[in-house]
């Protein structure tokens, strides 16, 4: 009689609707997340590859780049660095080494910074990327780079 008031009891409790809720939990990506997939998937493979249009999923259309290149100033549009990189050989066509990795990541409400090392040719850049969640996608506004002799 004990053990049949107890499944009993048991069995009351709603256990579809707790299994749902942290289903959900499980499948919301964080803002961290978020931005590695852009700096990774589109960002860093679009540069490999010279995939023009993977970059222009990662950059805001009115992003600026500024920045040095051994020593001589640099600054593009988002428009002229696409083109840039789309007219280049790319790293994957190449057959050079290329490596890239993100330093950092520091997100703050709609805005983020991303420090990222990215070794292709002989060059070895540091970049910072703004990033701001812009229509509810996270996108780079803002790329600052320098190349740092070996």
């Amino acid at each position: 009689m004990k053990l049949s008031l107890i499944i009993a009891w048991l069995f009351s409790f709603p256990l579809n609707g707790l299994a749902q809720n942290v289903k959900e939990m499980n499948t919301a990506q964080t803002p961290e997340t978020e931005i590695r997939n852009v700096i990774e998937n589109y960002y860093f493979k679009g540069i490999y590859e010279g995939n023009t249009e993977l970059l222009k999923k990662a950059f805001f259309k009115e992003a600026l780049l500024f920045g040095d290149v051994s020593g001589v100033p640099y600054f593009k549009t988002v428009q002229q660095y696409i083109e840039g990189v789309g007219s280049r050989v790319s790293p994957e066509k190449s057959g050079k080494v290329f490596h890239a990795e993100i330093i950092s990541l520091e997100v703050i409400n709609s805005i983020a910074m991303v420090k990222l090392n990215v070794k292709m040719y002989n060059f070895n850049y540091y970049n910072f990327i703004t990033f701001n969640k812009i229509e509810g996608k996270w996108m780079i506004v803002n790329k600052t780079l320098t190349h740092l002799q070996p």
